[in-house]
């Protein structure tokens, strides 16, 4: 008790009232972070050892796929060590993990372990903006008085930040792959109506557009080659198209799969299907240009009253202020 009493005292004096609170919290994230991966370690799954090479009886020989293939493969390396702590990483609600899929897939994140990345880094930026809040509180306490509030909006913010940084992170990842979808398909349309008006198939002419647009709208290449691969692989054209829509999570793209599928239903030409949608995709990109240009003379009105009109009233009304200045201070002698 003595002991206990003197480490008391010391902390107080140290860190002010809060102190031994302080040493309780630290030594609880020590025993969390310690106890932690030995809670959450997962079995090994048995049926890992087929993927290992030479696991089902016969050495199996890599292989080195395509670079474009190699890009839309799923699976990391780094990210298989993040499979023991599967439990804990991924949503146990079937639901929940596949809109956490859906949304990872639209901002360009097709791995298997995706959702599982995602929240280890909501995870550990969590705990480390917390640490960070916890050494700068320690930090003012022992520099001067502060109050209890304030220690504490310093720990909870910064953890808070943490944790919601990669959610931020993949909105705008989201944001940014839509626009540049929006922006690239009409252009994408026409190239796919030349190459079937030319002879192609409509498979060959998606692999054709996926190829001469890649240096200006990859994410839209991506998809076109993601459509081109199930096809080969022997997938349903419907379903590979439905699939296309709801990975991009865009309207347009949308509206061209129901295109396509109508035609491929009723067995209409998709040539005339294309050529009528490609037009109005092409009319919509002018009216989406037209309704950004109409909408810059408001936004730069605020500009236009802060950095214009002060100058203005200064060199209107600055001589006639100057001189009355003047005037007052010779009143008074």
């Amino acid at each position: 008790m003595e002991f206990l009493n003197q480490l008391n005292d010391m902390l107080t004096e140290k860190f002010g009232a809060l102190g031994p609170l302080y040493a309780v919290g630290m030594l609880g994230v020590l025993f969390i972070v310690i106890t932690l991966p030995v809670l959450l370690k997962r079995q090994a799954d048995p049926l890992d050892k087929l993927k290992q090479p030479g696991g089902g009886g016969r050495a199996a020989k890599p292989q080195q796929p395509a670079a474009a293939e190699a890009r839309l493969r799923s699976g990391s390396k780094n990210a298989e060590k993040l499979d023991k702590f599967a439990d804990f990483l991924e949503p146990q609600n079937e639901e929940e993990y596949s809109a956490a899929r859906l949304k990872l897939t639209r901002a360009g994140y097709r791995s298997k372990s995706a959702v599982r990345a995602f929240h280890f880094a909501q995870f550990a930026l969590g705990l480390f903006f917390l640490f960070c809040g916890v050494l700068y509180a320690f930090f003012a306490s022992a520099t001067g008085e502060v109050t209890t509030q304030k220690l504490i909006l310093s720990v909870v913010i910064p953890g808070g930040i943490g944790y919601y940084l990669p959610k931020y992170w993949v909105e705008r990842r989201v944001q940014t792959r839509q626009e540049e979808i929006i922006n690239g398909f009409p252009d994408s349309l026409d190239m796919m109506l030349v190459c079937i008006e030319a002879g192609q198939s409509l498979d060959q002419s998606i692999i054709r557009v996926a190829r001469e647009i890649r240096a200006g709208f990859p994410a839209l290449a991506d998809e076109y080659e993601i459509v081109s691969h199930e096809m080969k692989a022997g997938k349903d054209k419907i379903t590979v198209l439905k699939d296309m829509g709801e990975r991009c999570g865009v309207t347009d793209v949308s509206s061209f799969v129901t295109v396509l599928v109508q035609s491929a239903t009723f067995g209409t030409s998709i040539a005339d299907a294309l050529r009528v949608y490609a037009a109005e995709m092409r009319d919509k990109r002018v009216m989406r240009a037209e309704e950004k240009a109409n909408k810059l003379p408001t936004k730069l009105t605020l500009g236009t009253m802060m950095f214009t009109v002060p100058p203005l009233m200064i060199v209107l009304i600055g001589p006639s202020i100057y001189g009355m200045y003047q005037m007052l201070t010779t009143v008074e002698f």
